[in-house]
């Protein structure tokens, strides 16, 4: 492609994330390739700089770079799926309707393809058409070593609508977390920006206190459920924003690290003993009200195998249902 051109969102794209848009435009630029573009500003939507997760509005002004053409003799790769892989990924599923499926995400499978990731959620959303045309679509992420819900759409219509209930705030996460100590006040918010910075162990998720560089406005509230003593707690958490590694900063950085999250907590996030060392981390439901009935419909994820285990020995209940932020008019908080 020769020259800068200018594309517009149309109706029926209004809600689209921006890389998901740019696939569906440009099948052969890699996500690689997007967010290079990005960084330069050579991507830009109503002439400003944006990132790949933005989610789009009927109307805007999205400006495309040059672009190395479509190549034509390339045949497209397409990973046919085991029966295994399809069996695999459908034993996950916990929630479907004819726009959207629900899986529970095991710990260790990461959402994406990356590095020295050949297996990956994305990769075996074949599995998942059943009765429909079209694989499923991602519609958020969870880490690679977070396990619970993860949201599927059946179609671009559904990612869309979908889509709306986030911009809306008509969706509510609940996430559980085991973390060292008990955290006091026994309800909480933190308020701690958070900025991608590099270290000594390479790049990640930093809190930046006042009078460093700005980061990304980051909020999360806690609420402790359960203590063992003064050494464990059980804490429901939710995001109010939705940064990288944010529940894993936040509640480090007020000392409370999730159990096994060596990457922010150190040594003092593995307790030893018969806890285990993987991450203590679990999307626990996914509330969102529904685009048909307009009630809410809520997805519940049960713990995984470790969790299970660091929960029976600490005598806390596996099986609760409450969510203690909802407000009285039903939206997570």
């Amino acid at each position: 492609m020769s020259g800068v051109t200018q594309k517009n969102i149309a109706e029926n794209e209004d809600g689209m994330r921006l890389d998901r848009w740019f696939r569906s435009h440009f099948p052969h630029i890699s996500q690689g390739q997007l967010q290079k573009y990005l960084r330069k500003g050579e991507v830009r939507v109503d002439g400003g700089r944006s990132k790949t997760s933005r989610r789009l509005i009927a109307g805007q002004e999205v400006r495309i770079p040059p672009l190395p053409d479509e190549p034509t003799d390339k045949k497209p790769r397409t990973r046919r799926l085991s029966q295994s892989d399809i069996e695999f990924i459908q034993s996950l599923v916990i929630y479907r309707d004819k726009h959207f499926i629900a899986i529970n995400k095991p710990p260790g499978l990461s959402v994406q393809g990356g590095t020295n990731q050949e297996r990956h959620v994305d990769g075996l959303l074949e599995g998942l058409k059943y009765d429909q045309e079209e694989r499923p679509k991602l519609v958020h992420r969870l880490d690679r070593d977070t396990s619970g819900v993860l949201m599927l759409a059946r179609s671009r219509e559904a990612a869309m609508l979908i889509g709306k209930l986030f911009k809306q705030r008509d969706t509510s996460k609940l996430y559980w977390a085991a973390v060292m100590g008990t955290p006091r006040p026994a309800n909480g918010e933190i308020q701690l920006a958070l900025a991608k910075k590099k270290g000594r162990s390479g790049e990640k998720m930093q809190v930046c206190y006042e009078g460093e560089e700005e980061g990304q406005y980051a909020v999360t509230k806690y609420s402790v459920l359960a203590s063992a003593g003064q050494k464990f707690s059980f804490v429901a958490l939710t995001p109010i924003t939705g940064r990288t590694h944010q529940l894993r900063v936040h509640m480090n950085a007020i000392d409370f690290p999730i159990v096994g999250d060596g990457k922010y907590g150190g040594k003092d996030a593995h307790p030893g003993g018969e806890v285990p060392r993987k991450l203590h981390l679990h999307a626990r439901s996914f509330s969102f009200v529904h685009p048909d009935t307009k009630r809410e419909v809520t997805v519940l994820a049960p713990l995984p195998a470790h969790m299970m285990t660091t929960w029976e020995l600490m005598g806390f209940d596996p099986d609760g249902t409450d969510n203690p932020f909802l407000v009285p008019s039903g939206k997570g908080a």
